[in-house]
């Protein structure tokens, strides 16, 4: 069994055809996918697409991309969907300097405390995005000492050093297709290096399709191919990859398990 830790399957690229995809998920033995939101106008689209698939989950966030300059995140707002009982995590957040350039970025990182103190208050997990901004994330996630809620670094693109540095915070690391492509020598060793008990694979679909996919449009049950070869990358059987990565999961993202045991 496998689990795509973090897509958006709500994205219409796949959301109008979803049914065909679920059922590549089955042929793929890819059991669970969590669907992660991204603006407050999908919240609610996210969700509503967990409650229509048992095997789907939802997180409630804002992605740090999304300026917004309308609208004011509020911890209230981020609360009240956080109590769902399909909504096991709180993200995509965290911050991004690659698109954003704006001098002054207190608006991100404003944004991103909200993120953390909603965790914390409601003890689901953090879902991280970062670029090209790994030492203030991990300045942010320190000074406010998430052991209690929880965090993964979603789509790792960063180099071993920092892997050891989110790890030392608690993290765990998630790898997306990006680490089956040749030039991704720093995310590879990371790969190899991420203690077994930490891992999780994703797709961020509908983007980022692994080889030999690439270029192509994602969808959970590609999710395999990041998996086989992080199974190659570490010279373990796919097996080890699937159990390790799928109790993660459930280890990190709690409510999940308790979702689907009930309460058990």
């Amino acid at each position: 069994m496998l689990i795509d830790s973090h897509c958006h399957i709500n994205f219409k690229e796949i959301a109008t055809n979803l049914d065909a995809y679920m059922q590549h998920m089955v042929d793929n033995d890819v059991r669970y996918a969590l669907c992660v939101a991204t603006r407050p106008d999908n919240i609610a689209e996210v969700i509503d697409l967990a409650e229509g698939k048992n095997n789907v989950f939802a997180t409630v966030g804002i992605h740090p991309d999304e300026k917004l300059p309308e609208f004011e995140l509020t911890e209230e707002f981020l609360f009240a969907y956080s109590q769902h009982p399909k909504v096991v995590a709180i993200g995509e957040t965290g911050l991004d300097y690659y698109w954003n350039k704006d001098i002054d970025m207190s608006w991100q990182h404003k944004r991103f405390q909200t993120h953390i103190n909603v965790a914390k208050r409601s003890g689901l997990p953090l879902v991280i995005h970062t670029r090209e901004s790994a030492e203030d994330a991990w300045k942010m996630l320190a000074e406010n000492g998430i052991n209690d809620c929880g965090a993964v670094i979603h789509c790792f693109t960063e180099n071993l050093d920092w892997a050891r540095k989110f790890l030392d915070l608690g993290c765990y690391i998630s790898f997306s297709g990006i680490v089956t492509f040749k030039s991704a020598k720093d995310i590879q060793e990371a790969a190899k290096y991420v203690p077994l008990d930490r891992l999780l694979v994703e797709t961020d679909a509908p983007y980022l399709a692994p080889v030999p996919h690439r270029g192509k449009l994602n969808h959970p049950a590609l999710v395999l191919h990041t998996a086989e070869f992080i199974a190659d990358l570490r010279q373990v059987n796919l097996d080890t990859i699937a159990e390790a990565t799928s109790n993660n999961f459930f280890n990190l993202f709690k409510k999940a398990k308790t979702y689907i045991t009930g309460g058990n």
